[in-house]
C-alpha cells in the first residue's frame, strides 16, 4: 500500500489551538465596552491620551519622541483608525442584541396584548350572559313591589271579608225582622 494512497483521508499535523468563546459572553462583552464607550469617563480619557501623546512627541526632543511630529502622528493614527475599526463593530453588535431583544419583548407584549384582548372579550360575553340571564332572574326590587301588592290585596280582601262579615249580620238582622213579622202574623 502507498503512503500517497487517496482513498484514505490524510490527517492534520498541525493542530492550532482553538480558542471557543460563547456568543452571550462576547456578546455581553460587546456591551458593555459600547457602553463605556459612550461614557464622559471614555471621552474624557481618550482626550487626555490624544492630548498627552501630542505634548510628548511635540514639546519633549526628538530624542525622547516615538512618534515624531514631522511624521505626522503616524503612529497616534493608527491606534485611533484600529480602535475605530474595532469601535464600530462591537458598537453594531450591541446595537443588534439591544434590537434583538427589543424583538422578543415586543412579541411578548404583542402576546400578552392578544391574551388580554381574549380575556376581555371572555368577561365582556359572561357580563352579556349575566345580564340576560338577569332579566329572567327575579330581583329583589320585582319581589318587594310583588310582596306589596300582594299585601294591598290581601289587605282589601280582609277589609272586603269584615265588611262582609258586618254585613251579613246587619242584612240577617233585617232579613230577620221581617221574616219574623210574617212568622209573627201567621201564628197570630
Amino acid at each position: 500500500m502507498a503512503v500517497d494512497d487517496f482513498e484514505i483521508p490524510r490527517s492534520s499535523k498541525r493542530k492550532l489551538p482553538s480558542v471557543t468563546v460563547s456568543p452571550e459572553t462576547f456578546g455581553r462583552g460587546a456591551e458593555a465596552f459600547a457602553r463605556f464607550m459612550g461614557t464622559p469617563a471614555f471621552l474624557v480619557g481618550m482626550t487626555v491620551f490624544c492630548a498627552v501623546w501630542l505634548l510628548w512627541n511635540t514639546l519633549l526632543p526628538e530624542s525622547w519622541q516615538f512618534d515624531p511630529r514631522s511624521l505626522n502622528f503616524t503612529l497616534l493614527t493608527l491606534i485611533l483608525s484600529l480602535q475605530a475599526s474595532y469601535a464600530a463593530p462591537l458598537i453594531l453588535l450591541a446595537e443588534n442584541r439591544s434590537t434583538d431583544r427589543d424583538r422578543v419583548e415586543f412579541e411578548h407584549d404583542r402576546q400578552r396584548a392578544e391574551r388580554n384582548l381574549a380575556d376581555t372579550e371572555y368577561l365582556a360575553r359572561e357580563v352579556a350572559a349575566l345580564r340576560i340571564a338577569m332579566r329572567e332572574v327575579a330581583t329583589r326590587d320585582f319581589i318587594r313591589s310583588e310582596l306589596k301588592d300582594l299585601l294591598k290585596e290581601l289587605d282589601e280582601e280582609s277589609r272586603e271579608a269584615k265588611a262582609e262579615a258586618k254585613r251579613p249580620a246587619a242584612a240577617s238582622d233585617e232579613l230577620g225582622h221581617k221574616s219574623r213579622k210574617p212568622d209573627d202574623g201567621a201564628e197570630s
